[in-house]
């Protein structure tokens, strides 16, 4: 299925997120996601040079957009700050599953079966274990415990991603393009807020490659594969596919941090990769 095909090169990109994200956490959250944002919406400016009515959409499907990019990634790095990360990053990967939940709700003439119920548990279950079974790893942690208020921002912005891939599907169609519109107003938002709320920071010329490397992979053509995987495809399977990103994206911290892969990791590989062929095979 063609859809499936452009949701796992968006999922692809998306497991270097977090690799990259250590690379570059010395720099201030939201001057990083600014940045990566803006070098990402250039993905889109060949098409709009040719057809400017590319990025001439309703105020109110710009306004899903900024609701989707900017207000993910301004919530999750509040998570990330405020809450142990593990933990945090765990409870943001409920998204797949909040997808596949509220599909229903939120489109015309979809239904939930029990058995796409049943694959999104198993693939969040499985997430689960690849991230908390790492840390384990690590340093006989997992990220600090306890409760905080931090992973209130991070379940809201699981909310926000969900919410905002199945709403694309109910406002009036505009073309994938309009994708890069939707991270240059973002990028722009998280530079205003960087100049706000955070330090000034000196970038390296190895920062702005790993920059590059962000915005134009996970924080640039990720979205554009993802939204039109969402057009062509089933948002339920869909969702449920993405659990292989915090597996992928657990696995290659673990192989670039020099740490082996552990069981936890080959027990969450086949209850996601079986929580994906349930839910992309059923009717």
């Amino acid at each position: 299925m063609p859809a499936n095909f452009y949701a796992l090169g968006a999922i692809a990109l998306w497991i270097s997120l977090a690799t990259l994200g250590v690379s570059l956490r010395h720099i201030p959250p939201f001057l990083l996601t600014g940045i990566s944002l803006l070098i990402g919406s250039l993905l889109a400016l060949p098409f709009v040079i040719k057809d400017q009515r590319l990025w001439r959409i309703p105020l109110k499907t710009l306004a899903l957009g900024v609701y989707g990019l900017f207000g993910y990634h301004f919530l999750l790095f509040i998570a990330l700050r405020y809450a142990p990360p593990v933990e945090a990053n765990l409870v943001n990967y409920l998204w797949p599953l909040l997808m596949v939940v509220l599909a229903p709700l939120l489109l015309v003439g979809i239904k939930l079966r029990a058995v796409q119920v049943v694959a999104a548990l198993l693939g969040f279950g499985g997430a689960a274990i690849a991230i908390l079974g790492a840390a384990g790893a690590g340093n006989g942690a997992a990220g600090g415990g306890g409760w905080s208020w931090g992973f209130i921002p991070a379940l809201a912005s699981a909310f926000i991603w969900a919410s905002y891939s199945l709403l694309t599907q109910r406002v009036k169609a505009f073309p994938t393009a309009a994708i890069g519109l939707f991270g240059l107003v973002s990028g722009l938002l998280s530079l205003l807020c960087h100049w706000a709320l955070e330090p000034q920071a000196v970038l390296s010329g190895r920062d702005w490659l790993l920059l590059a490397v962000m915005g134009l992979g996970p924080l640039g053509a990720a979205f554009f594969l993802w939204d039109k995987a969402l057009k062509l495809g089933d948002a339920r399977q869909i969702g449920i596919l993405s659990y292989l990103t915090p597996l992928g994206s657990t696995a290659l911290l673990m192989t670039v941090s020099g740490r082996p892969l552990s069981w936890s990791i080959g027990l969450a590989a086949v209850m996601i990769m079986g929580a994906a062929l349930l839910g992309t095979r059923s009717r």
